[in-house]
C-alpha cells in the first residue's frame, strides 16, 4: 500500500469509526461538528469544480448555498403549516420527505446557476467575479424582504426532513448520510475531472482560445459546469438547513461565498481531495482563533497568505508533492 492509500484509507477508517469514538469519549458533539464540515466541504466540491478546474473564480456561490437551504425551508413551512405552496397554475403542497425537497433545492440552483451562468460567462476576469458577486447580493436582498418567511429574522425549520427509515434527528445517522453525499460528490468530481468533459474544462482553463480553436464548445462547456456546480452547492445548503434546522438571508452573505472561496483555495484548488482539507483547517482555526479574540479574521488572513505562498497548490496539494516525492 502507498502512502496516498494508506492516508485515503485511514481518513475513510477515521470518518466511519468517529460517532462510536466521540460516544466512547463524551465527546458527543464531534459528531455535529463533523457534519458541519462535511457540509462545508460540500459547497467547496462544488465550487471547485468551476474554480479549480475551469479557472473561474466565483465570488456568488453562496447565492446557490442558501437558495438550496431556503428551497427546504419553505417547503418544510408549509407542509407545518398545511398552507399550499401556490395555487395557480395548479395547486402545489409543500412538503419535508428528503427525497422530494433535496432534488428540487437541487434543480432551482441549477436553473438559478443557468441564468447566471448564462449571463456571466459573456465576460470574464474581474467583471466575472463582479457579476456573480452581484446575482448573489440581488438575491440576499430578495429574501431579506420576504417577510413571509421571517424577512432578515430567518426561518426555523420545525423538523428536519424525513427520509424514510432514516432519523434525521439522530445525529449519527445524519452524519453518515452527509457522509455518503460528500463521498459520492468527491467520486463524481474525480471521474468527471478524467473524463472528455472534465479535461476541456482544464484545457479552456489553460488557454479558451485555443480550445476554441481546436472546434471545442467553450462556452456551453463552462455553462454546463457552472451549473453542475451550482446544483451540488445548493444540496449543500440544503443539509444545512437541515443541520441547523434555521436558515436566514446571511447564508447568501458575500461573506459565505468568501468562505468558501477560501476553503477551497487553502484546501488545493484542482485538487480530489483540497475542499474537505480545507473546509476541516478553515473550521478548526475559526473555532481556536475566534476563543481568543472576536478579531481573528486579522490573524486567519495573514495564515492564509502563507499557506498560498508556501503551498501554492493548496495544503493537499502540498501533501500530495511530498507524498509524490517519496514514491
Amino acid at each position: 500500500m502507498t502512502p496516498r492509500q494508506a492516508i485515503l484509507f485511514g481518513g475513510l477508517a477515521f470518518a466511519l469509526a468517529l460517532p462510536v469514538l466521540a460516544g466512547a469519549l463524551g465527546l458527543d458533539y464531534a459528531v455535529g461538528i463533523a457534519t458541519r464540515i462535511l457540509i462545508l466541504a460540500l459547497a467547496g466540491i462544488g465550487l471547485n469544480l468551476i474554480l479549480g478546474y475551469g479557472g473561474m473564480v466565483s465570488f456568488g456561490h453562496a447565492a446557490f448555498f442558501g437558495l438550496g437551504a431556503y428551497v427546504v425551508a419553505i417547503l418544510s413551512h408549509h407542509e407545518t403549516m398545511s398552507e399550499p405552496l401556490m395555487t395557480w397554475p395548479f395547486e402545489i403542497g409543500g412538503t419535508d420527505a428528503a427525497i422530494l425537497a433535496w432534488p428540487a433545492a437541487m434543480l432551482a440552483c441549477a436553473l438559478a446557476a443557468l441564468v447566471m451562468g448564462a449571463i456571466s460567462l459573456r465576460t470574464g476576469g474581474l467583471y466575472f467575479i463582479m457579476i456573480t458577486l452581484a446575482f448573489a447580493q440581488m438575491l440576499f436582498f430578495f429574501f431579506v424582504s420576504l417577510e413571509a418567511y421571517g424577512g432578515d429574522d430567518g426561518l426555523s425549520l420545525f423538523a428536519r426532513s424525513s427520509a424514510g427509515p432514516l432519523d434525521l434527528h439522530d445525529p449519527a445517522q445524519f452524519y453518515f448520510l452527509v457522509l455518503v453525499f460528500v463521498l459520492l460528490a468527491l467520486l463524481a468530481t474525480a471521474r468527471l475531472a478524467n473524463a472528455r468533459f472534465g479535461l476541456a474544462l482544464q484545457g479552456i482553463r489553460d488557454n479558451e482560445r485555443r480550445m476554441r480553436a481546436l472546434g471545442f464548445a467553450t462556452t456551453r462547456t463552462k455553462l454546463a459546469a457552472f451549473v453542475i456546480s451550482g446544483a451540488i452547492v445548493g444540496l449543500a445548503g440544503a443539509l444545512m438547513a437541515n443541520h441547523t434546522e434555521f436558515v436566514n438571508p446571511s447564508f447568501l452573505s458575500w461573506q459565505r461565498s468568501g468562505e468558501i472561496l477560501v476553503i477551497v483555495v487553502l484546501g488545493g484548488m484542482g485538487t480530489a481531495l483540497g475542499p474537505l482539507i480545507g473546509a476541516a483547517v478553515f473550521f478548526v482555526l475559526e473555532e481556536v482563533l475566534s476563543q481568543w479574540t472576536q478579531h481573528w479574521m486579522i490573524i486567519f488572513g495573514p495564515i492564509l497568505v502563507l499557506a498560498v505562498l508556501f503551498a501554492k497548490q493548496g495544503l493537499w496539494g502540498f501533501i500530495e508533492s511530498k507524498l509524490d516525492r517519496h514514491d
